[in-house]
């Protein structure tokens, strides 16, 4: 992926997560229905399920609530308040360090024991998303 690719997917993925939450918060949680593709197929919870509950709860300064919904919750948060300030501040000074981190993720990711540590923390997420039924 080059640096324009990704700057543009970031941008265009949190403007969209912003226009979701905004959609969630103000229609969906009155209306209490899900738009988890998953869920509404198979009627379980998916390793996601919550994540959008727990950032509205970081947006309110709740970080306990946040966690006890989905602690991908506080990934997502992240990345959507970091990344446009620093896509941003890339752009403007003409660099390309949010790009050069992202490498190291990749790299740091495609380890075989990294990878398989995620994927058991996703595997036990899931099954804790499946105990819990929020």
């Amino acid at each position: 992926m080059t640096r324009n690719k990704l700057y543009v997917l970031l941008g265009v993925a949190c403007f969209l997560g912003f226009v979701y939450l905004f959609f969630s918060i103000y229609y969906l949680q009155k209306a209490e229905i899900t738009l988890c593709w998953f869920k509404n197929i198979t009627g379980y919870n998916c390793p996601s399920c919550g994540t959008t509950r727990a950032v509205v709860s970081l947006f309110e300064a709740d970080v306990l609530k946040a966690i006890q919904l989905n602690p991908l919750g506080l990934v997502v948060f992240f990345i959507m308040v970091i990344a446009p300030f620093w896509i941003t501040v890339d752009l403007i000074t003409q660099q390309d360090t949010l790009f050069q981190k992202y490498k190291q993720a990749e790299v740091f990711l495609r380890k075989p024991l990294v990878a398989i540590f995620f994927i058991v923390m996703i595997l036990l997420l899931w099954y804790w998303n499946l105990t819990k039924n929020l």
